[in-house]
């Protein structure tokens, strides 16, 4: 296997962590545990904390939601033996065309935003946000809550996403509802104690495990994303034929059944989630195409990840940062191993964070300037949001319904801030 060179190691390690939301204060301040119902975090309560918007979807269907808690029986909890079973939590963004009484589904559920709001922006996103500025419980979403499932002549495509690691699912929320106003199924999953917090419907917070070795620990947690994704993509044939997976029995929106077509499966995911989706595709036929933002496909100590030895012979596209970043040994390798389709695009001026809700959530918080610049970097908001979705949307309608607007040939001026890498 590649080594790096001892320069290229200590850089690598000094930015690595936070490449894949892990920081150094992760390592001491994370919890081990399952907090009980009645144990709310401590906030520290702000005079104004803001209830931010998220940017509107831009297809042309409205956007239903429905949450699933999914247990697999076959196996352990990984992260925590002494549950019989591996529990998560998803979210299924689908298109609707009635959302009269119906209401909008919240960007966090309460004690997953407290949680979130007291420590997980510093000590797992490495984002210095002063506690208390938000109101994430109060933030709801542009998709409409157990709205039924828009009618269509055919079946529609299924995509996953999968967060950073230290990244709930919700911070993908723009991407996943964007995607669905356009005809896709997309189900966001948070890897239980990989998730920052993961809120359950009997109130208990499951949190993130300490990585005593971060290389042992990104190891570990990949593997078990891949399984995690397989069940969850054996979860969703039980729901397509009819059968309610969800552990407390919680009712489907109607016509979600027989909606899913799993002969075209895309998977996408940031950081921790971008390498998992590659290492997922690796390990699952089922998925047909993905994009990697931003993850590296290396592991912590500079070797190089299976995926990029071999490559794989379903598209990958790698949508990465502006400037200096540690992607590059990997990703390199990646493409020169990959016999099939493969790109690799740059947004200028974007931070590792671009790719995700803080592009469009921090600048409403009237943070300092140097703080939006070190997290989601020098471009517009908006023109991050909207290019990023223009390319993920053309990419997926390309590979899986076999529309091709030749956004993914070349660069385009109607996109002037994504730079394609040779």
């Amino acid at each position: 296997m590649t080594k790096a060179q001892p320069s290229e190691s200590r850089a690598r390690r000094k930015r690595g962590l936070r490449a894949v939301a892990v920081c150094a204060a992760l390592l001491t301040n994370l919890l081990i545990t399952v907090l009980p119902a009645q144990a709310a975090p401590s906030r520290v309560p702000a005079a104004h904390p803001a209830r931010m918007r998220l940017p509107v979807p831009t297809g042309r269907f409205h956007v239903g939601e429905v949450t699933l808690h999914l247990a697999d029986t076959s196996r352990r909890d990984p992260w925590h033996p002494g549950k019989d079973d591996r529990e998560l939590m998803v979210s299924v963004y689908y298109p609707t065309t009635r959302t009269a009484d119906r209401p909008a589904a919240p960007y966090m559920l309460p004690r997953a935003a407290a949680h979130f709001d007291s420590v997980t922006a510093n000590d797992y996103l490495g984002m210095d946000l002063p506690t208390g500025r938000a109101d994430w419980a109060a933030t709801v979403t542009h998709a409409a809550q157990g709205a039924p499932v828009a009618h269509g002549d055919r079946k529609r495509p299924v995509l996953l996403y999968s967060p950073g690691l230290g990244e709930p699912r919700t911070w993908g929320t723009t991407s996943a509802a964007d995607l669905a106003s356009r005809g896709y199924v997309v189900v966001t999953i948070d890897n239980t104690y990989e998730s920052p917090e993961v809120q359950f419907p009997d109130g208990s917070l499951a949190t993130m495990v300490t990585p005593d070795d971060p290389d042992a620990f990104i190891r570990k947690a990949l593997t078990v994303r891949d399984a995690d994704t397989s069940f969850v993509l054996d979860q969703l044939g039980w729901v397509n034929s009819g059968r309610n997976p969800d552990v407390d029995g919680r009712s489907l929106p109607h016509g979600l059944a027989g909606a899913l077509d799993l002969s075209r499966v895309g998977m996408f995911g940031h950081s921790l989630g971008g390498t998992a989706t590659a290492t997922a595709m690796d390990a699952d036929p089922r998925i047909r195409a993905g994009i990697n933002m931003d993850g590296n496909l290396t592991h912590y100590d500079g070797t190089l990840m299976p995926v990029a030895e071999r490559g794989l012979a379903r598209p990958l596209l790698l949508m990465g940062k502006d400037g200096a970043t540690d992607t590059g040994p990997g990703w390199a390798a990646f493409r020169a191993h990959t016999p099939g389709w493969t790109r690799q695009l740059r947004l200028r001026g974007a931070e590792h964070a671009s790719f995700t809700d803080a592009e469009a959530l921090l600048p409403q918080l009237d943070l300092p300037p140097g703080t939006l610049t070190r997290d989601i970097g020098t471009i517009a908001p908006a023109t991050a949001v909207r290019t990023n979705e223009a390319y993920v949307s053309a990419f997926f309608d390309h590979w899986l319904r076999g529309t091709h607007d030749h956004l993914l040939d070349g660069p385009s001026p109607r996109y002037p801030a994504m730079e394609f890498v040779e």
